[in-house]
């Protein structure tokens, strides 16, 4: 359990200078409690107390790095609307050591090539998970030197087999892998092989009970780079241990449980496992490893990703500049919108779909929809006149006509009057947009 603001405030220095940014040590004492300040703030605590508060500390999820800039973990809340979800869930794709070598090359092909454009961003598959289920230590360490070859992505190495990880390891090392598993059986000799050459480890137990012992007694050995695998493999068990680790890690501060957990679909059939992999995605793995690796598979599991850990305090934005579509000229028609992301691109997709050259305008509307932009009073006559003219489209056009959301055809009038430009009313859903360009 973690110390209250009162345990914590009898081993502090009790000065009340304010240099740690809070006026008084009391409260400083409270805000390192509730998870909201750092010890280091302090520039008079002891070493004896540093080491003593360390716990207090440091944030209920620890923060565990590995392979291409990948963090897990370092989460405050159970629910994002409560603040934010920080780091997405790490998707990794299985390749098993019993794979022929063409199999593999087809696994990385697939790998290499899961990268995405959505709402203006770019994403991609995380890592590549090698698994070790041929026995062999000799065939495990060449698939890994094979994998790490061919791709550029992270890597994470699966055997409870002390030898093959002892095999695999060394050549990948400098690449920072994810390594597991230790079991109660081996785990000296696991979490030590971590320990030696700097990589996280992944503590597996079956049960949370079994788990949070194994941990304590991993932690005696000087290493706490840890991700914790609670063992089930039944999306409801998963589920709930999911579940259950976040609660007793945020509300409890059950430093066992103050570890990413990494979780592994148990479905076959594709679909059928993209939608196991959702629940996790949805409710706290900070890792998964899956076995499909087909695009049109995993595409709504990275946009499902994407909208999850999307700050909902900050929506995704597009510059609000002129933006430009297919071979522009002067006869281009120009349309207005929001720039919130999802609107957008929603029209940017639709007025491509047109085949017609044109320009679009995104008004700043602090990335909010255009009903909601209109309703907050973001979406008005002079500011999207204002927003025209500085954007120098009548400079590009040798026409004046402008093309309004018709969920806001009600600004038209006004609009006209202050811009000085033809306001058009256009559909008010974008998948209007191809119909009403071929009615133009």
């Amino acid at each position: 359990m973690g110390l209250t603001g009162l345990e914590i405030y009898k081993q502090l220095p009790k000065k009340n200078c304010g240099e740690c940014g809070t006026p008084t040590c009391l409260a400083f004492a409270m805000a390192l409690a509730s998870g909201k300040g750092s010890l280091d703030a302090c520039p008079y605590v002891s070493d004896e107390a540093r080491e003593a508060l360390d716990s207090a500390s440091a944030p209920p999820i620890k923060a565990v790095k590995f392979g291409k800039d990948i963090v897990m973990g370092d989460e405050t809340v159970l629910f994002r609307h409560d603040k934010t979800f920080y780091h997405p869930t790490t998707l990794l794709v299985e390749i098993a050591d019993t794979l022929t070598d063409e199999e593999i090359q087809a696994k990385l092909d697939d790998v290499n090539g899961l990268e995405f454009d959505r709402v203006g961003l770019h994403y991609s598959l995380d890592g590549v998970a090698i698994v070790e289920n041929s026995g062999s230590p000799d065939r495990f360490a060449q698939v890994v030197s094979k994998v790490a070859a061919g791709t550029e992505r992270s890597l994470v190495l699966l055997s409870e087999n002390v030898d093959a990880l002892k095999a695999a390891l060394p050549g990948v090392a400098d690449r920072k892998p994810l390594i597991g598993s230790a079991t109660e059986a081996n785990y000296e000799a696991v979490v030590n092989l971590a320990k030696e050459h700097n990589v996280p480890v992944i503590i597996k137990a079956d049960g949370l009970d079994a788990l949070a012992a194994l941990v304590e007694n991993a932690q005696k050995l000087g290493y706490k780079e840890f991700v914790l695998d609670p063992g089930s493999r039944a999306p409801s068990q998963t589920l709930a241990n999911l579940t259950h680790i976040r609660r007793l890690a945020i509300k409890k501060k059950f430093r066992p449980f103050g570890y990413p957990v990494i979780a592994y679909t148990s479905k076959n059939e594709p679909l059928a496992e993209i939608a196991e992999a959702s629940v996790y995605v949805c409710k706290y793995a900070s890792a998964i490893v899956l076995k499909a690796s087909a695009k049109a598979h995993l595409l709504p599991l990275m946009s499902l990703r994407q909208n999850i850990y999307t700050d909902p305090q900050k929506p995704i934005q597009v510059e609000p500049v002129l933006h430009s579509v297919g071979d522009v000229n002067e006869n281009s028609p120009v349309y207005i919108t929001t720039n919130f992301s999802l609107t957008y691109y929603s029209v940017e997709g639709e007025v491509e779909a047109t085949k017609i050259p044109s320009y679009i305008l995104p008004i700043d509307t602090d990335g909010t929809s255009v009903l909601t932009a209109y309703a907050a009073g973001k979406f008005e006559p002079e500011k999207i006149a204002d927003a025209l003219a500085k954007s120098g489209v009548a400079d590009k056009v040798s026409h004046r006509n402008l093309i309004i959301p018709g969920y806001v055809a009600v600004i038209s009038g006004k609009l006209q009057e202050v811009s000085g430009w033809k306001v058009i009313v256009g559909p008010r859903e974008a998948s209007g947009i191809l119909s009403f360009a071929r009615s133009l």
